[in-house]
């Protein structure tokens, strides 16, 4: 049972609460009006203390569907942290309105903070450079949809490996899944950190090479997860600008995958995917903020305990 849980890890649910997840998902893909009303009276609070547009939402977008209601706020100047307050004292009192709730936050772990004295379940809907938990969901489903399984592939992951939450989130993810191979695609500057590399890959040993050409090794994936490089992570304007065009997927790229290969990306997109892209079959990143929504709504279905009629 998932009722009253938080998630602030990926690692928090196991893999089979998280196939129940996405067995829910599909369903409420296959049959919507089956589920229209399932929050009808329930409020979810959406905590953002940074800017988002696909994550928040998408968020209010899956309550919403699913017959609840939504409160919240976007930005930290825009909520009670502008005085000073914690998140602590934050999420206590949303918890006398609302019956769950979605924190994203700059810093890394505020989620979990919030978590620990929570009477309602907490959503980490990203902090920092860590962890984007609800963001792995949605990857997770978008490639079982796409393939059937979440197992025997290689993947190539493509651009900010350093500050990019998605990219560690993901990878930590998929560590529980066999057969999996990655190809990490980076500048050296934007490398893996060490702790992932450390506690994710080499504790679990993981097959994974690390690379600096998407050419050279484009023609082995299944999945290239492409990820822009995050102006917003970084302290030096001038390191941001050397990097930030480091990767641009275009036609060329593309003749060499394969051809039934599938591109994500966590969005949003700067450059790093080229327009003439979106209407490769293969481009699955539109579905995939869609899927971000259906897999939403399964959590919060999950986390409060509600079923449809």
């Amino acid at each position: 049972m998932l009722k009253g849980r938080h998630l602030i890890d990926p690692m928090d649910f196991t893999v089979e609460e998280l196939d129940s997840i996405f067995d829910l998902a599909d369903d409420i893909i296959a049959n919507p009006k089956k589920y229209a009303e399932v929050c009808k009276g329930r409020l979810l609070a959406t905590c953002f203390y940074e800017p988002s547009t696909r994550t928040r939402l998408s968020f209010e977008a899956a309550m919403l569907r699913l017959g609840g209601s939504v409160l919240g706020f976007s930005s930290a100047g825009s909520s009670s942290a502008s005085k000073g307050e914690s998140v602590k004292d934050t999420v206590q009192t949303i918890a006398c309105y609302a019956d769950i709730c979605a924190m994203r936050h700059p810093k890394e772990g505020a989620p979990k903070v919030a978590s620990l004295t929570s009477p309602i379940p907490v959503i980490n809907a990203g902090d920092g450079g860590h962890q984007h938990p609800t963001q792995t969901l949605t990857d997770l489903l978008t490639i079982r949809s796409r393939r059937g399984k979440l197992s025997d592939f290689t993947i190539g992951i493509c651009g900010d490996l350093k500050f990019g939450r998605t990219v560690h989130s993901l990878m930590k993810a998929l560590s529980r899944y066999s057969n999996i191979k990655f190809v990490l695609i980076s500048p050296d500057e934007l490398k893996i950190p060490d702790y992932i590399r450390e506690e994710t890959l080499d504790k679990n040993n993981m097959e994974y090479k690390e690379v600096e050409r998407l050419e050279e090794v484009i023609s082995e994936l299944d999945i290239l997860y492409m990820t822009r490089v995050q102006r917003e992570r970084f302290f030096n304007e001038a390191d941001y600008i050397r990097l930030k065009d480091s990767y641009i997927l275009d036609k060329e790229k593309m003749s060499l995958a394969k051809e039934d290969m599938c591109v994500l990306h966590p969005l949003p997109r700067v450059n790093e995917i080229s327009v003439e892209i979106d209407n490769d079959p293969r481009a699955a990143y539109f579905p995939q903020a869609k899927y971000g929504m259906f897999v939403r709504m399964a959590l919060i279905t999950k986390l409060l305990g509600v079923e449809a009629c």
